[in-house]
């Protein structure tokens, strides 16, 4: 079953992250990214932070979030199907124009997770020569 996602930057304060977002039931399982996964290679990790579940409508959402918490921008949306989830991990594939492949995420300690590339694949729109 092929699910959506998104990657966020958020930017509050000057600085920025990125928010990875898988949809799970009624809501967005969340993750805090230091960078955009799109740069990752097969075997290369990052940490991540688990965040609280988040509104679906964060998966077309773009502009000022309130209470003055910066702003979100879309930087990678498309489909996921789930390869395999525990309470401990999470087996996925991506597909969207801005970034393709099999990622895993697995649980540290508290909130703290690794985001692995298991087998990236370059972003659709490099696969046929476009450029965004």
């Amino acid at each position: 079953m092929r699910r959506r996602f998104v990657i966020q930057k958020h930017t509050t304060g000057g600085a920025s992250h990125y928010d990875l977002m898988l949809e799970a039931g009624g809501a967005l399982a969340t993750w805090r990214l230091r960078r955009l996964p799109t740069v990752m290679k097969p075997g290369g990790s990052m940490p991540a932070q688990a965040l609280p579940d988040h509104r679906l409508a964060y998966l077309s959402y773009e502009g000022e979030i309130s209470g003055g918490r910066g702003e979100v921008r879309i930087a990678a949306v498309g489909t996921y199907r789930l390869l395999g989830r525990s309470d401990d991990a999470w087996d996925f594939e991506l597909r969207g124009e801005e970034i393709r492949g099999i990622f895993q995420l697995i649980r540290g300690r508290g909130r703290r997770w690794r985001l692995w590339a298991i087998s990236p694949g370059p972003p659709r729109s490099e696969a046929s020569g476009r450029r965004r």
